[in-house]
């Protein structure tokens, strides 16, 4: 029989009659820690005790100290193992003891007792019903706040640790959001309460191990979540929301996501980092408003939205989340299309060349098409090849481009441009990219002969084309 028993949060008056006759009874009695206000009156009782303190001493990881105490613990056949607050509130180490025991059909009983989360509540006069969310300072990198509840922040012991927790919070809220640091809740004489904006945690010197933090919800936000944005689509979408937003489908907002994905290329090749967090944020808009659309006509939601492509990247990344073993990029592309294909239920090779969406861009579908190709041996040996193809096709253009063959001359011109990506594919060149530079230039070049025009008090549509010739000529050299 394993007891596990809570001390409570810290005053003498908050331990229960049951806790202290397990401790006088047993056999061997083991407390998580001495720094707890309450040892000194148990000592007093006569009650003999051993600490798993030096433990902590040598400067372990918790995660090693908490498996080495439940180690310690379960060696026992019969023990008392008590712990500060409430065994089942913010205690990892009774986590560990309580998965062992299970394992090992080991008997426990866990004995009730007043938390630091209930002296936490009465001290600040808060009702958890509102809404309330505890999280451990040590892992704010997994466990986030949520600023439409309040927040309370434990594991605030010291001032380094006070200065990490600031830190991440202010990834969440304003620097001057008011906060409330408090040691040894419900401990008479040692109970300190005190509020102040969170930029200022770290500068108290009086956090100890018994000091936690407490974030009251947030009211008038300056910082907006994923969870706002979601209520700002459904307000939109509402009966009382924006007539040109309640209009929207499917098939109306393609044009804008379009747009707004090039947006997001253009900010890139502008290096505007700005920018590109505003263009980013819209694209998420549109994946939001398409999502909310979804959730109205019961099709899918955001939820699934983002299960989806979370599932999708786990599957296709078996050489991170498998068993699969990739040293090179090159292995982790043909790792993913093995992937895809299984996941997609791709059986042939036309079914692959099909599975490129017919809305890309025809540059950048025509060159994913030759790479599939490529990949089952369909395809020049170098890049001589694709050359000579490009002067092949520009002959048959050259051929019929004068006659009156439309329906021909357009074929010819499409089998010179897949020629042209082929050599692309080869040069590991985005025609796409390519031919945006090419347009870009194009345009700087343009506005150089507008500028020259001008200087010399002429229209450029009044210039002959030679005349436009030497200016564009110029413009190769400035």
């Amino acid at each position: 029989m394993i007891r596990i028993i809570g001390l409570g949060p810290g005053s003498e008056d908050d331990l229960t009659l049951k806790s202290l006759n397990i401790m006088k009874s047993a056999n061997t009695l083991y407390l998580r820690t001495e720094k707890h206000p309450n040892v000194e009156y148990i000592r007093s009782l006569g009650i003999n005790f051993n600490t798993f303190d030096c433990f902590y001493e040598k400067g372990e990881e918790f995660e090693e100290v908490y498996n080495r105490i439940a180690a310690e613990v379960m060696n026992h056949e019969d023990v008392v193992y008590a712990v500060p607050g409430h065994p089942l509130v913010a205690e990892k180490s009774v986590q560990i003891i309580i998965e062992q025991a299970k394992k090992k059909g080991v008997e426990i009983e866990i004995v009730s007792a007043i938390s630091f989360i209930d002296a936490v509540i009465n001290a600040l006069k808060i009702d958890p019903v509102e809404g309330l969310k505890i999280i451990d300072g040590l892992q704010l990198d997994l466990q986030t706040p949520d600023l439409d509840v309040g927040n309370i922040v434990t594991q605030a012991y010291s001032k380094f640790v006070v200065s990490n927790i600031k830190i991440k919070l202010m990834e969440h809220y304003d620097d001057e959001q008011e906060v409330y640091l408090i040691r040894a809740a419900g401990v008479p004489g040692l109970e300190r309460i005190q509020a102040m904006p969170l930029y200022e945690i770290d500068r108290v010197d009086w956090v100890d191990y018994l000091t936690s933090l407490y974030i009251p919800p947030v009211k008038n936000k300056t910082k907006y979540n994923f969870k706002d944005l979601l209520n700002v689509m459904d307000k939109l979408r509402s009966q009382d929301g924006c007539p040109w937003d309640k209009e929207q489908n499917h098939e109306t907002l393609k044009k804008y996501l379009i747009e707004e994905s090039y947006e997001v290329i253009d900010a890139i090749d502008k290096d505007d980092m700005e920018g590109l967090s505003e263009e980013l944020g819209d694209v998420l808009f549109q994946v939001v408003f398409h999502s909310q659309i979804g959730k109205e006509f019961g099709e899918f939601d955001i939820g699934d939205v983002i299960h989806g492509v979370t599932n999708k990247m786990i599957t296709r990344h078996s050489h991170v989340f498998g068993e699969d073993k990739c040293e090179t990029s090159e292995e982790v592309i043909t790792t993913w299309d093995r992937n895809k294909k299984k996941e997609k239920s791709i059986l042939s090779y036309t079914e692959d060349l099909k599975s490129i969406p017919r809305s890309l861009p025809a540059l950048m579908r025509s060159y994913k098409l030759q790479e599939k190709a490529a990949k089952v041996g369909f395809d020049w040996e170098d890049v001589e090849g694709p050359i000579a193809k490009v002067h092949e096709e520009l002959n048959e253009f050259l051929d019929v481009y004068k006659s009156q063959e439309y329906d021909k001359i357009i074929e010819e011109m499409g089998d010179l441009l897949f020629s042209i990506v082929n050599v692309c594919k080869f040069m590991k060149i985005d025609p796409e990219f390519a031919l945006s530079s090419t347009i870009n230039k194009f345009i700087s070049r343009f506005e150089y002969m507008e500028e020259e025009s001008a200087k010399i008090g002429k229209n450029l549509s009044k210039m002959t084309l030679t005349e436009m010739d030497m200016l564009w000529n110029n413009a190769k050299y400035k």
